[in-house]
């Protein structure tokens, strides 16, 4: 039975460059955003499995023994359901739809949170189903691009294995935080993984990564590499609070580059270009750069933001965002899908407090969520409770 009460948690993530090029085979970077999901971690009743996810209206609690009976009785069933979409692990998620109360084709977070949390206790603890209290809030909002589902499967990963004894317990006595070998990391990653899949169906493997290793990765081709170094950069995340469907730009770019392929071809050739300088700079930067370092990404991000508009992924929103930080000498671009979403704008290091302040308050007036942030930040670290700010524990106070 487990024993101790710990915390574990894992970065966002956001595109530095490469959005949409990266669909159509170019090199995207992606960043872990120091915005954490955390999860609680602490015995519970004996044969009892609980979840409580407050930020999206989840607290759900299971008998162990209904749910050893379950893993039973679907392993059995999925066995001869090879043409089942999605059977993984010989347990059938249709049955644990049911099994849960879920309709078939539910999409609200709550209910893909916890299809996802069955499943991955289900497989991961293969011999028993494990009496633990898991908690888990975010500092990330839901459906902006950022990854958030991904910070959550490679949390509940990272604990489920711990506490089944797949990897080491790695904190000791006094230790405020630790980290994993990498070989458990590419256990904790394989898992989170498969986690994403039961939420998204077919992701790229880009943000459980990100959230499992942080730093940058470069993503070409479905081959993911992190960056040998990555310098901790401030930046202002932006969230316009304008729904956008990734989907439907994605599709609108692929139409726009068979309408003009000689046009639109040697714009993606630059963002690709983009992406691959700003991995040499990066990677020659030192951990913290200083003030000279930062002109150089600052066209980077002017440059590739006029790109991003021509491929008609821009919004007038994401234009406002780059108005209000321009006009306080900061430089931004959208990230992630566009068409609303969310934007970055860098701080070099010599940008006065009062600028910063007066940039975050005529964003707010815009109606946008404004947060002061950094990337580059580590990947998913267990911690003492004892340790964690005030402001992370109130949250994960909520039960």
């Amino acid at each position: 039975m487990w024993q101790r009460e710990l915390a574990v948690s894992a970065p966002g993530k956001v595109i530095l460059h490469g959005e949409h090029a990266v669909v159509l085979g170019k090199v995207a970077l992606a960043v872990a955003l120091d915005l954490r999901t955390f999860l609680r971690l602490r015995p519970g009743a004996e044969g009892r499995l609980s979840v409580s996810l407050p930020g999206v209206g989840v607290r759900r609690s299971w008998d162990t023994p209904a749910l050893r009976a379950l893993r039973g009785r679907i392993a059995g069933k999925a066995r001869g359901e090879e043409q089942l979409p999605r059977c993984r692990e010989g347990i059938s998620l249709d049955a644990l739809r049911e099994f849960a109360g879920i309709a078939a084709g539910a999409s609200a977070p709550g209910s893909l949170a916890t299809l996802a949390f069955l499943y991955m206790c289900l497989a991961i603890s293969a011999k028993d189903v494990p009496s633990v209290d898991i908690l888990v809030s975010s500092e990330l909002p839901t459906g902006a691009g950022l990854g958030s589902s991904a910070a959550y499967a490679v949390c509940l990963a990272a604990a489920l294995l711990m506490v089944c004894g797949a990897i080491s317990c790695p904190l000791q006595e006094g230790e405020s935080t630790a980290r994993w070998t990498e070989e458990e990391l590419t256990l904790i990653n394989s898992w989170a993984f498969r986690g994403e899949q039961v939420i998204h169906g077919n992701p790229s493997g880009v943000d459980n990564a990100v959230g499992t290793w942080g730093g940058a990765l470069r993503y070409q081709a479905g081959k993911i590499t992190p960056l040998k170094r990555v310098p901790t950069l401030r930046i202002l995340l932006t969230n316009t609070k304008v729904p956008r469907s990734t989907k439907v730009l994605v599709a609108a770019v692929k139409e726009k580059i068979l309408k003009f392929p000689a046009i639109m071809n040697p714009v993606l050739d630059s963002i690709d270009a983009i992406s691959q300088e700003c991995q040499s700079v990066l990677e020659a930067m030192p951990a913290n750069p200083s003030p000279e370092h930062y002109p150089v990404l600052e066209e980077f991000f002017d440059i590739n933001q006029h790109h991003l508009n021509v491929l008609g992924v821009g919004h007038p929103s994401l234009d406002r965002l780059c108005q209000v930080t321009a006009s306080h000498s900061l430089h931004s671009k959208l990230t992630g899908a566009g068409g609303g979403g969310c934007g970055i704008t860098l701080l070099p290091p010599d940008t006065s407090p009062l600028a910063v302040e007066a940039a975050k308050q005529d964003l707010c007036a815009c109606g946008f969520e404004c947060w002061e942030t950094k990337i580059g930040a580590p990947g998913v670290t267990l911690h003492s409770c004892s340790s964690l700010s005030a402001q992370v524990l109130r949250a994960l106070a909520q039960s």
